[in-house]
């Protein structure tokens, strides 16, 4: 149902989401029966990621059919492609959850208007979690107005990432980013779908997140949601103009500002110097496991204490 006190195309976003859940629902009902195919090694596509980006389609297109689509299955092919208003979607974020039967997935929508995302919507139907932002008006999880989390320490907060799973990514450069950064946190979780990770930023659920290889339709949505929540979002360097750089880094801005250093010697962007470390410790024959405990038990390791004072003996004398 459309809200008078929202933007118009935000109401249409809306109503898109919603409908693409719908599909998604009676089918998380027979998840075997559903096909799959594959773009390549673990990156899975479904009928119901099909059926779902038609159905967004074609709403938005009924109420704007001047605007363009920038879908993540179908691409531009849709829509007017020189338009100032581009809808950017991923109709189903987290299939591999999806097609397993692992509740955490979602509907993501942005509309970029002249490059720029104003609205957003993200939509996970199985718990009926609905999350909207428009530019300007703050983001808000089912009407209640969302706030990043105030923790301003790195070693009290959560962390959400992504693992690399496609042909060609870095796995051991991740698994150094990871050991830099579980070692600073109470905690790094995994939950596979980048917009639902975004969301969970905005509302505080966690304090921040990063991972690589990620597309606009991925990070569009959730990257308003987390800004109009008062966080922060850019590329691993802290530079905000990051949508199609495959790097995302988001947080609360105290969280933000102390993930930056450990990231970004990671980044593609980043200095001569910090791409040859990176490139020396990855042929360094050192144990990731063995660095990021030893390194986790120095810095909670207690001050030396001093050597304990001699013990005083007293001798007995025999009596004659």
């Amino acid at each position: 149902m459309s809200s008078p006190n929202l933007h118009p195309m935000l109401n249409v976003a809306i109503m898109a989401a919603r409908a693409a859940g719908a599909i998604i629902n009676r089918a998380a009902l027979d998840v075997e029966s559903v096909r799959i195919s594959q773009k390549q090694v673990n990156d899975f596509v479904t009928e119901v990621d099909h059926a779902s980006e038609a159905a967004i389609i074609e709403t938005l297109l009924t109420a704007y059919p001047s605007h363009g689509i920038w879908a993540e299955e179908s691409g531009r092919e849709h829509g007017n492609r020189d338009s100032d208003f581009i809808w950017i979607i991923d109709p189903l974020d987290g299939t591999t959850n999806f097609i397993h039967g692992f509740p955490v997935y979602c509907v993501s929508i942005a509309l970029a208007v002249r490059g720029k995302v104003e609205q957003a919507v993200i939509y996970d139907p199985s718990r009926n979690d609905l999350f909207t932002a428009t530019k300007g008006r703050g983001a808000y999880m089912n009407a209640r107005r969302l706030r990043v989390s105030k923790r301003v320490d790195l070693r009290g907060c959560l962390i959400s990432t992504g693992f690399p799973f496609r042909p060609g990514d870095n796995f051991n450069n991740y698994m150094r980013m990871m050991a830099d950064v579980m070692q600073r946190t109470a905690g790094l979780r995994r939950p596979g779908a980048a917009a639902l990770d975004l969301a969970y930023v905005a509302a505080g659920f966690t304090d921040g997140f990063f991972e690589t290889g990620l597309s606009p339709w991925d990070v569009a949505a959730g990257s308003l949601l987390v800004t109009e929540a008062g966080g922060l979002v850019g590329n691993f360097t802290g530079e905000p103009d990051f949508l199609e750089q495959k790097e995302c880094l988001a947080g609360s801005p105290r969280i933000y500002a102390q993930l930056v250093p450990l990231l970004a010697k990671y980044s593609k962007f980043a200095g001569v110097a910090d791409k040859m470390a990176v490139a020396r410790a990855a042929t360094a024959p050192e144990d990731l496991y063995a660095r990021t405990t030893t390194a986790a038990a120095d810095e909670e390791a207690p001050a030396e204490q001093a050597p304990a004072a001699p013990r005083k003996t007293m001798r007995v004398r025999k009596a004659p």
